[in-house]
Parts: C-alpha cells; sequence; structure tokens
C-alpha cells in the first residue's frame, strides 16, 4: 500500500488568508514555519489506481502532485474515485473541481454525509449536471472492497457535530475514521482527521495499524478563545486537544505497534513552529507532524 499526505493544514490552510496569528505570520515570512494545502489524502494498493480520501479547496494542486501513472487517453484521471469522512466544506468543495471528468465520479461515504451533499449543500446534484456521480454508502465496522483495488476499506465513527450548514437539520451527521486495509501487502492504514472523542473502539483501530494519520487540529482545548478568535473550544468543535488529561498525544504515545502522525493541523496550532516546545513535545512522544508530499509505503 502506498500512502501519500496531499494537505496536512486544517481548514483554510496554512498560512489562512485572514489570519494574523504568529504561525501563520511565520509561514509567510518562509521561516520557523512550512506552508501547507488543506486535508487531503491519497491512498493506493499494491494492485490498482489511487483513492483520494476527501476533497479539499485545493484539490486540483494536490492532484497534480501525486506520481505520475501510466493512463490511455487525452482526458484521464489519476484517481479512482473519492472517499469522504465527514461532509464539511473544506473536505467536499473539492468535488465541484472534479466536473471535467469524462465518466461519472465515484464517491463514497456515510448515508448521513450523502443527503447533506444533496440536501444542505448541493454538491452531488451539482456534479451531477456535469459528469455524473456514482454514490456508494459506507457502512460502519464493515469492510468494503474498492472495485479495481487490492484495497478495502472500514469507516468507523469518531463522533463530532454536523457542519454548521446542517445544524438545524434533522439529518443524523458524525465524522467518520476510515481503515484501509492491503489483501496483497497485509498492510493497514487509519485515518482520522477529525476526532471527536477517544473512546476504546477507536483506540484499538489505532493500535492494529500500521500506520496511524491522526486529528491534529489543536494543541490546546481554550486554543482559539485564548487568542480572541472564536468562544468555541476544540473539544466543542468536535476535537480531541493534542495536549492535556485525555489528550490525543498521551493516547497515541502508548501505542507501540504503528508509525504516528498528524493531520489536519490548524494554523494557530504551535507545532507547526519548527522550533516550538510543543513541536519538541510531540517529536518527543514519537509522533510525527506531517506535511504535504510525506509518503509512506506499506
Amino acid at each position: 500500500m502506498r500512502v501519500r499526505i496531499l494537505g496536512s493544514a486544517a481548514g483554510g490552510g496554512f498560512p489562512q488568508w485572514n489570519c494574523r496569528c504568529g504561525s501563520c505570520q511565520a509561514a509567510r515570512d518562509g521561516v520557523r514555519a512550512q506552508a501547507r494545502t488543506q486535508s487531503s489524502l491519497a491512498v493506493r494498493g499494491d494492485e490498482g489506481p489511487w483513492f483520494l480520501v476527501n476533497a479539499s479547496p485545493d484539490a486540483r494542486q494536490q492532484l497534480e502532485a501525486l506520481p505520475a501513472s501510466p493512463v490511455a487517453g487525452v482526458r484521464a484521471a489519476p484517481i479512482a474515485g473519492v472517499l469522504l469522512t465527514d461532509a464539511e466544506i473544506d473536505h467536499t468543495a473539492g468535488l465541484l473541481l472534479l466536473r471535467e471528468s469524462a465518466t461519472p465520479v465515484r464517491v463514497f461515504g456515510d448515508e448521513g454525509v450523502g443527503r447533506a451533499l444533496s440536501d444542505g449543500y448541493p454538491v452531488l446534484p451539482i456534479l451531477e449536471r456535469y459528469c455524473g456521480v456514482q454514490w456508494e454508502t459506507l457502512e460502519a465496522d464493515r469492510a468494503t472492497a474498492l472495485e479495481g483495488s487490492s484495497l478495502t476499506v472500514e469507516r468507523f465513527e469518531v463522533g463530532g457535530d454536523a457542519p454548521r450548514y446542517m445544524i438545524e437539520s434533522e439529518v443524523e451527521l458524525r465524522a467518520s475514521g476510515l481503515v484501509f486495509r492491503d489483501r496483497a501487502s497485509g498492510g493497514v492504514l487509519t485515518y482520522a482527521p477529525g476526532l471527536a472523542r477517544l473512546d476504546d473502539g477507536v483506540i484499538s483501530r489505532l493500535a492494529g495499524s500500521d500506520l496511524v494519520l491522526v486529528d491534529g487540529t489543536f494543541w490546546s482545548d481554550d486554543e482559539l478563545p485564548r487568542l480572541g478568535i472564536s468562544a468555541r473550544t476544540a473539544r466543542e468543535m468536535g476535537h480531541v486537544p493534542l495536549s492535556g488529561p485525555g489528550g490525543t498525544l498521551a493516547a497515541l504515545a502508548r501505542l507501540e505497534r504503528p508509525r504516528k502522525a498528524l493531520v489536519h493541523i490548524n494554523n494557530t496550532n504551535p507545532i507547526l513552529i519548527e522550533d516550538s516546545p510543543e513541536r519538541e513535545a510531540v517529536l518527543g512522544a514519537g509522533v510525527e507532524i506531517g506535511h504535504d508530499g510525506l509518503e509512506v509505503e506499506l
């Protein structure tokens, strides 16, 4: 299995266009911080094509960065489908950039995500009018074979709230993590860019993986209120913070088997600063800080 981080930042990217925090300024200055595009992943099995996991607003440049593979014809897609962990705008806006596809776009996700993208934010009906859409529902805790590939994918629930545009809807909608298994190589990847809880079910999936790419959105629970950006805490926004009691970093440090890296890192998170004590704490716990272009073979 080959895994490539296409984007490692949270929504808005890094630096964020309207943010003047210290981290964003450092990235603009080109010192002590590395610019990043918005959260997305590409994965392929030992056999078969690439699949895109979450379609960010930066999808065009991210897909251009994928390693080239032999294709036939003038219009040939570099991916065989898109898998979604949620219905957030920063994970789905890139679907509209795929409208030039010569064939219907295969999109996989939770049933609630499909309803959100049909009713609340009608990306799927819009895409249907251009190139067509082939929607495939992923049932929780059930392995689904990805056609034409040696990969299977299993969706599991990680909690969280519905996107703002669906807050008053009756659609039940939560974020998901995805476990990919390669029937050819035996490699196991768990991808969870949004984690609202760290219960035994989540931990067991992480522990049974060869590679985990997991929510690194916020360093502290009060990160945004402390900066005067928002009144909402990390947990209120559906993200377990890295630090503090019950934080993600302590849980990851206890895992012995997998290689561990953080993704979906918010522009305010001090781990983005290369000489920060927070970054040192992450590395000291045996956890990597994912970056655009990081590629791993399992």
